[in-house]
């Protein structure tokens, strides 16, 4: 189902579809709700519920019956201003759950005079003894884009998860640079009385000086984080993990209370890519 002024909503509680002007009346609304649960010595996708232009065709075994894969597919290709979309995965005791894209993320050019806000809220829980890998692809930051993407991932004792995200600033490829826009991000892990165990936000918006600072993004293009939770971050981890190194730009890693951090700066996502697959 497709749901037309949801950017508005918030604005303009009562007014209709009909009302919109032409550039907004064309946003989309769209809610995935996954279950994936253990079920003898296989983990599978038990629940598969949405609404709007988010799917999963069908859970994947590329690394056998005990890790349940799933492409989550968006097939507008990319999510434009006004558009609302929200992911909530939970992964039950002794389930193992991997989640990926099966191409890079997009966020357009906002739409309309207003410049109108897209948003992308990802919610994933993990219960005793469940895994999770949140691995999507590289997200690509069109100019003037106007995005806000929240992540929530909440760990039970005992539950474990790695996730990562790459940006990439402008069609780099075409010759587009992230001039005008703004993106804004918000991570936070939690435990399940809803505590913070490591939160951050970040807000940049194009042109900004952070964007060529050398305390900051260094003029680099591409920038990323990985997460490992639910494990201790030991000295044994810490020191592999600091051994790597990213083909181009510059990476490095925290080890916090409660999770371990890897970052990077570059200006190729398939480095970066690369990167944290051998993290």
């Amino acid at each position: 189902m497709k749901w037309r002024g949801t950017c508005l909503a918030m604005k303009c509680p009562n007014m209709k579809p009909d009302d919109l002007p032409p550039q907004l009346a064309g946003c989309w609304r769209a809610h995935l709700d996954l279950l994936i649960e253990a079920r003898a010595q296989r983990s599978v996708l038990a629940r598969n519920r949405h609404e709007g232009p988010l799917r999963v065709q069908k859970a994947l075994y590329p690394e056998g019956e005990g890790v349940c894969q799933v492409l989550v597919l968006h097939p507008p290709a990319g999510i434009a201003g006004g558009d609302q979309l929200r992911i909530e995965v939970e992964v039950t005791a002794g389930a193992h759950a991997q989640l990926t894209t099966p191409g890079a993320g997009k966020w357009y050019k906002a739409r309309g005079a207003e410049q109108a806000l897209a948003t992308q809220a990802v919610d994933l829980r993990v219960a005793p003894g469940a895994v999770l890998e949140w691995l999507p692809q590289e997200v690509i930051v069109f100019d003037r884009a106007n995005a806000l993407a929240t992540t929530t991932v909440t760990l039970a004792p005992g539950a474990r998860a790695i996730g990562w995200d790459i940006l990439c600033l402008g069609r780099q490829a075409s010759g587009e640079q992230f001039a005008q826009g703004c993106y804004r991000q918000r991570f936070r892990l939690q435990d399940e009385a809803g505590r913070p165990l490591w939160q951050e936000a970040m807000q940049l918006g194009g042109g900004d000086a952070a964007m060529s600072s050398a305390v900051a993004l260094e003029g680099h293009t591409v920038f990323g984080s990985l997460w490992i939770a639910g494990t201790a971050p030991d000295a044994e981890l810490v020191g592999k993990l600091r051994e790597l190194r990213i083909r181009s730009g510059a990476c490095g890693v925290s080890a916090l209370p409660h999770v371990t951090v890897l970052r990077l700066l570059s200006n190729s996502s398939e480095h970066a890519r690369q990167y944290f697959e051998a993290a």
